[in-house]
């Protein structure tokens, strides 16, 4: 894809011909992504036309509010964020160990009807965005935002349902996850694996952080091309 519509931004991964196109389409800036930056995923932008880089995205009718100077946004995550969102059963406590701007928060604060999400986000600016969207789309009796290391405050919660969606690596922070399931729960755990090694370690990472558990692979899935080469996928996980 050469290109990416975030609310009214458009985000160029190559150089296109025909910006004036896009300029009638309802787009007050166009950027191009130079690089991705550090633990938070910072991104460098380079502007190529207008100035505003904050706006709000809408996607499964849910509005997320973000600058995309500051934080990322993957149009080719949509489908795992609505089908997590669908997973999600009534009264469910779930623990978003990586929850950037809610992007698996607050799609099943809305569509689904769990009994807490508590939103753990280290990054403040991202962390800032998350709070706003919370309001934005009326969640706030669901969803609890938590500023701090998802792998210090994850143990100390407990949950029916743990999402681990951080690329290219959260596997340190499986034993968080586990310590976060008592008896029984769900893990949907993302990682960045070379296609030679397809789902096998990822699945044998899960089972080694579960230790004395026992562990049920329910799903597996490509989410997308991270890299060549390399493959973003998901293990769902059931640990008990």
């Amino acid at each position: 894809m050469k290109w990416k519509r975030i609310g009214d931004i458009l985000i160029l991964n190559k150089k296109i011909n025909d910006i004036e196109y896009f300029k009638k389409k309802g787009i007050k800036t166009i950027v191009k992504i130079e690089k991705i930056k550090g633990k938070v995923r910072k991104p460098e932008i380079k502007i190529l036309y207008g100035s505003e880089t904050e706006t709000i995205h809408k996607e499964n009718n849910c509005l997320f509010k973000l600058d995309i100077s500051k934080v990322m946004w993957s149009k080719g995550n949509t489908y795992e964020r609505m089908r997590i969102a669908k997973l999600v059963n009534k009264d469910e406590t779930v623990v978003d160990m990586f929850a950037g701007i809610g992007y698996f928060s607050i799609p099943i604060a809305v569509h689904s009807q769990p009994k807490k999400v508590f939103a753990i986000e280290i990054n403040p600016t991202a962390f800032k965005y998350l709070k706003e969207n919370i309001k934005l789309n009326k969640v706030e009796k669901k969803v609890f935002p938590i500023l701090g290391d998802c792998g210090k405050i994850a143990p100390e919660l407990d949950a029916d349902r743990v999402i681990m969606g951080y690329l290219p690596d959260p596997s340190k922070y499986l034993d968080s996850a586990m310590q976060c399931i008592s008896d029984r729960g769900i893990i949907h755990y993302h990682e960045a694996v070379p296609d030679k090694l397809g789902f096998k370690r990822p699945i044998n990472r899960i089972k080694s952080a579960a230790k004395d558990k026992d562990v049920k692979i329910l799903h597996k899935r490509v989410v997308k091309k991270y890299a060549p080469g390399v493959s973003h996928v998901v293990i769902d996980a059931l640990i008990h």
